[in-house]
Order: structure tokens, then sequence, then C-alpha cells
């Protein structure tokens, strides 16, 4: 009777400590579920998504496959739109120097990008950041990594007056473009009638940006009932994508960006490199060190990584996030007048406590976003 009463309490301490673990631990899944499951063409079965308390959960959208290409009502697509902005990006006329043209900046056979740290534009002057590729751009809200441009219409201005760019005043552009005999058909074919204007190279350039997308990924083809096209390894990627190495939070929608900023400790403060990002857009100081949130689809060929370029492999990229994204305290600035410029980085960056092969794993499966070069056929330039 004694030993009766000794053991129920016992047991009942047991069975609420297994209660509890079960509520407040994730269930261990086996390896072979979660490919069933994430592979089963129906995302409602897919394990929840560990996200930050900051994540509204009835908006946040979650990884998948990319819908339809966007077109706004105010530039509907054709295929002559499309055929005169890919003759236009490709022109190095619309430089002052006629050597420059969008695509130095962003080369089809280097991910759309030109795998520079920075690129160089006008008379080999270095730019200040990283060249973004234009890859599924169409489903970009922002452009730039400061989102200073609205739409790829709106960004299709920049780079040509841009000193460090093109370097070229937008109306002597226009008028070179003008007077190029070649263009008369191709602008006529497009808009219905010869007339060369800013805003027509704009719309024809953005039309032809919003066709540079990803075929399907190894990713889409898994999700969609393809289970075998994934390793173990990259099945385990993708749950850790979504789960504990919190990438969800901000590469998610099926762009795997979630088009917001964040200041993820690479403000590089106090330094010759110091870049404010979209503050200089806003002035508004809560937005000092924020960057637009890049798209990780085809990140493999996008080579090197962040803003400033100074991440030569994703390695290193997981690895900065894996630590919480340090970011040291310049003290010489607390007291001064830069003290209220001191940037303050995301609260959701926080140490991961990823193991090696957990990093190997999310590198794996962040691999199978991206997708083999494809050639295009470069356009003959209009005399």
């Amino acid at each position: 009777m004694k030993l009766k009463k000794i053991l129920l309490p016992l047991l009942f301490v047991l069975l609420s400590l297994t209660a509890y673990q079960s509520i407040d631990q994730p269930r261990y899944i086996d390896i072979q579920e979660l490919r069933k499951l994430y592979s089963s063409g129906d995302p409602s079965l897919w394990p929840a998504a560990d996200l930050h308390k900051s994540i509204d959960k009835k908006t946040f959208r979650d990884i998948g496959m990319l819908p339809a290409v966007p077109y706004p009502d105010y530039n509907p697509y054709s295929k002559e739109k499309e055929s005169l902005g890919k003759t236009l990006f490709f022109d190095p006329r619309l430089s002052v120097s006629g050597q420059i043209a969008c695509a130095s900046c962003h080369n089809p056979e280097l991910g759309w990008t030109d795998n520079l740290t920075r690129s160089f534009g006008h008379d080999r002057q270095t730019g200040k950041r990283n060249s973004m590729t234009i890859l599924n751009s169409a489903y970009a809200k922002t452009l730039f990594w400061d989102g200073r441009a609205s739409s790829l219409e709106d960004q299709a201005q920049f780079p040509i007056g841009d000193p460090l760019e093109m370097n070229e005043k937008t109306t002597l552009a226009v008028d070179k473009i003008a007077q190029i005999k070649g263009y008369n058909s191709l602008f006529e074919a497009a808009f219905g009638d010869k007339k060369v204007s800013l805003q027509r190279i704009q719309y024809a350039i953005a039309t032809f940006e919003r066709s540079i997308n990803s075929p399907k990924s190894k990713f889409d083809q898994f999700i969609i009932g393809k289970s075998e096209v994934y390793t173990d390894s990259q099945v385990k990627g993708l749950h850790l994508f979504r789960t504990k190495a919190q990438c969800i939070n901000c590469h998610n929608t099926p762009y795997f960006s979630d088009n917001q900023f964040h200041n993820d400790g690479q403000t590089l403060f106090g330094t010759k490199n110091e870049d404010f990002g979209r503050y200089n857009v806003t002035k508004d100081k809560a937005d000092i060190g924020k960057f637009r949130t890049p798209t990780l689809r085809e990140a493999v060929n996008t080579k090197p990584w962040m803003h400033h370029g100074h991440f030569p492999s994703l390695l290193d990229v997981v690895e900065l996030y894996n630590l919480g994204n340090p970011s040291p305290v310049q003290k010489k600035y607390l007291g001064t007048e830069r003290d209220s410029l001191l940037p303050k980085a995301d609260p959701m960056l926080k140490k991961l406590d990823l193991s090696k092969e957990e990093i190997t794993d999310l590198l794996a499966f962040i691999e199978t976003l991206s997708t083999p070069t494809r050639r295009i056929i470069y356009p003959a330039m209009p005399q």
C-alpha cells in the first residue's frame, strides 16, 4: 500500500513531463515522412514554418511555385515590345562613352549579374554596391538594394544618368536612339509609331526584363510530386530552411524574398565601406542599414553575395547567419554626433546553433533553387 502511494505520484510526474515535452518541443519527423509531406503537391500538409514573433502569420506567404509573370496595366506585354527592350538592353549607345550597356552589369552568362564584388562603370569607376541579378525581377516590389525604384519601368532610367554607371543625360540618350534609323521599325512595331521617348525606352526595357525568368528548378519539381529528385540531405535542408535555420522569416513567398528591408548587420558602420542602405532613400533613422531581401532563386549563379559583395561563397553567408550576424559596436562614435546613426540589427537575428551537417544540408537545399545557365541569342544592333 505504501509502495502504491509512492509510485502513483511519481507516475503522475513522469506523465506530466512527457505531456509538457510533447507540447513544448517539436515532434521528430522521419526523413521519409518529410519527403512524403514536402513532395505531396499540397503545401497545407507541410510541417508548420517556425516564424519569428514579428511575422504576421495572417499575411505570411510560404515558398512555392512562381505564379505567372505579372504585367502592369499601363505597360502590357507584347512580343514586339520585348524585342525592342532586348535590343536596348544590349545597346551601349545609351551610355556617354558608347561602351556600357545594361548587359555590362547584367550578363546572361553570369546569372544576369557580373560576378564582381562591385561593378565597373563609366571610366572604369567602381560602384558602391554589388550588382543584383535581374532574374525573376518581375516579382520584385521595388528595385535596387535600397528600393529607390518603385517598378522595373522606374528602374530602367537610373543607370543611364548615374555618373558611376552610364553617365549620360537621359535627354541625350533618347536623342541618340532617335537618330538611329534602324530603331524606327522596332519602335513602330512596339508602340504604333516611330516616336522615341524616355518613357518608351523604359517601358520596353522593363518588358524585356520581365521575360528573364527561371525555368522550373529542382525545388519546383520536388514540391509538385517528383520526390526522387531530392537527396535526403536536400530534404533535410528544406525542412531546416523553414524551421531551425530561420531563413523562411525573410526568404519567403515563391520569389524567396519577402520584398521587405532588413538590417542584417552589414552596414559596416564607421568603415570606408559604410552603407546606410534604405535610409539614403527615406532619411528615416529606423531604416539605417536596411537592405532589400534578395531572392534566393538562382543564388548559386549570382556570386559574390550581400550588398557589398564581400562574401565569395554561400557557406560564408550561412556561417554569418549561424553566428547571429555579429556586428561590432563602434564605441568611438558613442556620445558623438554620429551616436544617433548607430545601426540596429533586425531583432530576428540570433545564433542558430546549426551543426556542420545541418549547414551542409541547408546549402544542399539552396543549390536546388538554381538552374543551369542558359545561353541567349544576342540582338544585332540597329544602324
